[in-house]
This record gives structure tokens, sequence and C-alpha cells, in this order.
């Protein structure tokens, strides 16, 4: 290896979470001795188990058992086969890796690498675990998600941890009600610390007095507590009819001109016909 060319070159053993430890170790010696800067501990298929007993004591018989492994920056790169690659990035810094690998929005081959933004918001949000500083800017991480999801043709699942549509979103009432009195009672994190906008509080009929009202006043409605508790309960009506109850809808409520969904068609007749047959219905 000839480092005069660049500053750092890494090396990463394939399936080095399945490989015969003492290979590894023989191996990984060998080309710290020829020149390796960085050696990424790669679980190439994901099959590494996080636990101080898996992944994390694999870590540990690295640097117990590879001469001039103290010089080099360790590394690792985990496949999430079956869904542990967040973890075992996150353990492994536990036992010492100071440099993670992983794919915004966890893309990759078959069932993708760590998801960065979920480690970075794992090491931000408990650093009173890790005790680690990590000097990322969390709030590109919801506009970096969106750039990589567009220019791949990805779509983020909903319910996708940091950057999934639904990851700051209460619909349940006494969440809602937890939100608005103290955000921290149900968020771990500020959705403005990584990008989002504000918390959103989608009304449903699961939401309670205490949003809807809190949204009416967002809207511009100045309303007694009479008038709130009158317009809650068409509320609840509406909300047993629909998935969620939008601004138009409460604008309508509190006008007074919305008591029902009013039923807008009815079939009478249907006919289908297929071939030389027709068949009324």
């Amino acid at each position: 290896i000839r480092t005069s060319y660049c500053d750092d070159v890494e090396f990463s053993p394939m399936d080095a979470t399945r490989t015969n430890p003492e290979y590894l170790f023989h191996m990984l010696e060998e080309v710290i001795k020829a020149g390796a800067t960085t050696i990424n501990i790669a679980d190439t298929v994901g099959y590494a188990i996080p636990s101080a007993t898996g992944f994390g004591q694999l870590l540990k018989d690295v640097q117990a058992n590879v001469k001039g492994i103290e010089n080099v920056t360790l590394s690792v790169h985990c496949h999430n086969d079956l869904g542990l690659a967040v973890a075992n990035s996150l353990i492994a810094v536990e036992f010492g890796a100071r440099q993670v690998e992983g794919c915004i929005n966890g893309i990759g081959e078959r069932a993708g690498n760590a998801s960065i933004e979920e480690i970075i918001m794992g090491l931000d949000t408990r650093k009173d675990h890790f005790g680690i500083e990590i000097n990322a800017d969390t709030t590109q991480i919801y506009s970096a998600s969106r750039m990589v999801s567009r220019i791949t043709g990805m779509a983020v699942q909903s319910n996708k941890a940091i950057v999934g549509e639904n990851a700051f979103a209460h619909s349940s009432g006494i969440h809602q009600d937890g939100i608005i009195k103290k955000r921290e009672t149900y968020e771990i994190m500020d959705p403005e610390e990584v990008g989002w906008g504000q918390t959103e509080l989608p009304l449903t009929k699961h939401s309670g007095r205490a949003a809807m009202g809190m949204r009416l006043r967002h809207l511009g409605f100045k309303l007694t507590d009479e008038e709130i508790n009158n317009v809650f309960s068409r509320f609840k009506e509406i909300g047993d009819k629909k998935k969620f109850v939008y601004d138009d809808d409460l604008g309508a409520l509190v006008d007074g001109q919305m008591t029902k969904v009013p039923e807008t068609w009815v079939m009478e007749y249907l006919n289908v016909t297929s071939g030389n047959h027709t068949v009324p219905t």
C-alpha cells in the first residue's frame, strides 16, 4: 500500500463477522504493517448480533489481538438483512469504533445499509449513554433524506424513524394533549432539530379537545369554552366518518354548516357488458 498518494487508506475485510477470527486478526495485522490507516469491520451479510457477546465481542477481540490497531481508525460497515444494522453500528461505537459507514434512508444492497440518520440521532439524543460528540449538522437530515429519495426514486416509508412522514405526527388524543402541554412528554427529539417543521398534530377521531382547540386558535378562531365544547361534539361525529378532519372541516363546523356528512349520490342501476353478454345488476 502506498500511503503517499492519500492521507487515509481503508481496508475492509468482507464478511468479517463470519470469518475465522485467527485468520482475521493475522490479515488485519499485515495490512496495518503495509500502511492501512482505517480498518473497517464489515458485516457484509447482516449476520452480526448487537450485544456485548456478539458484535461487541468481535470488536473487543480485534483490539486485543491485532498489533497496531491502536494506531488506526476502527470502523464498521453493517448491512440490514436482519434489521439490525443500526443497532450493530451503535454497539460498535460503544466498543471502540470511531467511524461508522451507512447510507441516508438506509438504502443499499438487498435490505440496505445502516441508516446514517438514525445512527447520528441515536448518538446525539443519547449522549448521556455514548458520551460521543459527532459534530453533525442535524438540521440538514430531513432535506438530505428527501433529496436522496428524489434522486433514487425510492420512497421513504411513512413510519421510518427520524425522516418518515409520521415520525413526529401524533394522532392519539392523550399524546396530543401531552405534546401541547410539554413536548418532551412524548418526543425525545425536537423535530426542528432534524430539519422538520413543528410537531404535526393530525386531527382524527382519537384527537382530544385540547388538540382541536389549539388548531382552531392557530386558524384564528377565538371561541369560548362553551363554543369549543359544542364544536368538539360535532368534531367527534365527523371524525367517526373521516380518517382526518381538515382545516376546512373545522371552519365549517365553527360556522355551524357541518352537522353531518351529506349523501351526495346513490347508485340505482349498474349494467356490465362482457363479450356478447349483458348482465344487469
